[in-house]
């Protein structure tokens, strides 16, 4: 019951910390003639990723690789498939030029990076692993794309197409910070009590972290997605998205596996090309009826994608 209550308190905490951070950036960047796409890419996915993060240092800290590897894993996977697939449902987002064919494919060459540097067996005949070396590879990669974000912002103006409510300078930054400390302090209630109840359910480090803490720590960034949705703040929704995507990847796991070797069984590796399929999915569907508009077709076909990817690996154990 102590679970159930605190489940509900951290969905309540979640979804209004994810108003305050999407209504304080946007009105951040409107202020400063920031685009709202960089403040997606950078504030908001700083946010909303800041379960993951907390997830996988502690993770780290105790040698729970499994649950480490699999909740960034699982985040990513979710990220694309069911939230931006749920937004879309909501909202049909428009991708900019640079979306298309620089952020999406910045995350797929994370998700490759991850791929090429993860696979030891293959490539150096060891025990496949992230060690201190491939996280500061990953890390190195983080600097690059904030240096990309930092380049993009000199070049964009505000995003026209978003309607966003204006406040003052202080009291947007009170609300950016505000609405992070929620998503975090929420998201690990959820995750917490989620986890108590996989244990109780018998399900394997992996499992648990593929599906329920996953899922926990991803409710950040459905429930911002939702309300950017709601608010037709598309540059929000898909910078938000793919910006945690590449922050997952090249700063949480590039940071965890630098305080603490991750080590896998060859299964994840799955999951590792589950997140390069998915992500060329969502680049390939870019050019499939209105160009560059994720319609509500392909988003349904996102969200059927992953219902069937979470029945194979509650199969797989």
């Amino acid at each position: 019951m102590l679970s159930f209550v605190l489940l509900i308190i951290g969905f309540i905490i979640l979804i209004k910390g994810a108003d305050l951070l999407v209504d304080g950036a946007s009105s951040f960047a409107k202020k400063i003639g920031i685009s709202s796409l960089v403040v997606g890419l950078t504030v908001v996915s700083f946010g909303t990723s800041a379960p993951e993060l907390i997830v996988n240092l502690v993770a780290s800290f105790q040698g729970a690789n499994d649950l480490a590897l699999a909740n960034i894993l699982g985040s990513n996977i979710a990220n694309i498939l069911l939230i931006l697939g749920v937004a879309a449902i909501i909202s049909p987002p428009l991708l900019g030029h640079g979306t298309v064919w620089k952020e999406i494919p910045f995350s797929l060459l994370a998700a490759i990076v991850l791929a090429i540097v993860a696979n030891d067996a293959y490539f150096r005949g060891m025990k496949n692993g992230l060690d201190r070396a491939d996280g500061l590879i990953l890390l190195l990669f983080f600097v690059i794309f904030l240096y990309y974000v930092y380049s993009i912002s000199k070049t964009l103006g505000e995003d026209k197409s978003d309607t966003i409510k204006m406040f003052t300078k202080t009291a947007s930054v009170i609300m950016v910070i505000t609405g992070s400390v929620g998503l975090a302090l929420g998201g690990k209630m959820v995750v917490d009590s989620a986890v108590q109840m996989g244990k109780i359910l018998g399900f394997s480090e992996s499992l648990v972290g593929l599906t329920i803490v996953a899922l926990g720590t991803s409710l950040p960034e459905l429930a911002t997605s939702v309300v950017a949705a709601k608010k037709r703040q598309s540059s929000i929704v898909v910078g938000n998205i793919i910006g945690s995507n590449i922050f997952n990847i090249f700063w949480i796991l590039g940071l965890s596996s630098f305080i603490s070797p991750i080590y896998f069984s060859g299964a994840a590796n799955f999951d590792i090309f589950t997140v390069v399929f998915v992500t060329l999915t969502l680049f390939f569907f870019m050019f499939i009826g209105k160009k560059h508009v994720l319609d509500r077709f392909s988003a349904s076909i996102l969200i059927s994608f992953y219902f069937f990817y979470i029945a194979f690996i509650f199969v797989r154990g």
